[in-house]
């Protein structure tokens, strides 16, 4: 098995539960040194994706699922990682545990654009549904969009 740290929409556990059915989650945690963005606004449905980009000042809010390896390859498919649209990084997530490596999608696009209304509402309601402190949550959802 493999560690993934999911940020934004793969922090809902119903979504996971249909994406990756024999991967639990771990816990929860940050990435210290990353921060939450969007891009790619051509290759989205309705607007800018979201993806993390390292900056040594911000962090985002994740949770870590022990990814099964019938798992990996569907993963892969449900967020275009054939397609080029994100890849794999590795990382190092903080948790209560104390530090776990982990590998997160990054999408292969510069930064910009804005997410759409809804989509930035439904990575909002994630985080939250996931525990992520009350401001997080916040200040995902007065977000321009």
């Amino acid at each position: 098995m493999s560690l993934y740290a999911a940020y934004a929409g793969n922090l809902d556990a119903r979504l996971m539960t249909r994406r990756a059915p024999y991967s639990p989650m771990r816990a929860t945690g940050w990435l210290n040194g990353w921060r939450l963005t969007f891009g790619g606004e051509q290759m989205g449905w309705e607007g800018a994706l979201a993806t993390i980009v390292e900056d040594p000042l911000e962090q985002v809010f994740v949770a870590l699922y022990d990814i099964a390896p019938m798992d990996e390859e569907s993963l892969d498919r449900w967020v275009g990682v054939g397609l080029g649209i994100y890849r794999r990084a590795r990382v190092r997530a903080l948790t209560l545990d104390g530090e776990e490596p982990a590998w997160v999608y990054v999408l292969n696009g510069y930064e910009g654009g804005l997410p759409s209304a809804r989509y930035l509402g439904e990575l909002a309601d994630a985080a939250e549904s996931a525990g992520a402190p009350h401001d997080y949550v916040m200040e995902l959802r007065k977000r321009p969009c």
